[in-house]
């Protein structure tokens, strides 16, 4: 079953992949790292205005990257908010997907964090770089198959 939104997309020729619904029956939509920012566009021009949270997390050891987008879309004049959740997978060998910075500005920090965590780059962003850990922190601390540095002692912080 698709919901409204794919639909849409799909008589319009645009990529994607229906996901099914969440418990809450928001749809899920899978896109293509090169078909991400022009579907964003259209996304925000088709009223998603605005993004309520960007995350991102390891689907397996050793398999695929997903940054998850929950967009809703807010009229005014009564109509209840429409949502979409989309994820965007990359291999983790070249973790790459064009940022929506450009699009939704409040991506900002949450694209930064994504980086910093899982590694994935995202291209065009103004100011990709490390958030929460030390710039000269090797690897990325949420991959499955990440392994702590033994140079790092816990009874340092405090």
């Amino acid at each position: 079953m698709q919901g409204t939104l794919s639909v849409w997309l799909a008589k319009r020729g645009l990529i994607h992949r229906s996901l099914g619904f969440d418990y809450q029956g928001i749809e899920t939509l899978q896109i293509k790292p090169e078909d991400w920012h022009s579907i964003a566009v259209i996304l925000y021009v088709y009223g998603y205005n605005y993004l309520r949270s960007q995350c991102a997390y390891d689907v397996a050891p050793g398999g695929l990257l997903a940054s998850v987008y929950h967009l809703t879309r807010i009229e005014y004049g009564g109509n209840p908010a429409e949502e979409v959740c989309i994820k965007v997978f990359t291999h983790r060998s070249n973790p790459r997907i064009p940022s929506v910075f450009w699009v939704w500005k409040s991506t900002d920090f949450q694209e930064r964090e994504s980086y910093d965590m899982l590694g994935i780059t995202y291209d065009s962003h103004p100011r990709l770089k490390r958030i929460l850990m030390p710039e000269s922190w090797i690897g990325w601390p949420l991959r499955k198959d990440y392994i702590a540095p033994n140079f790092y002692e816990i009874q340092d912080a405090y």
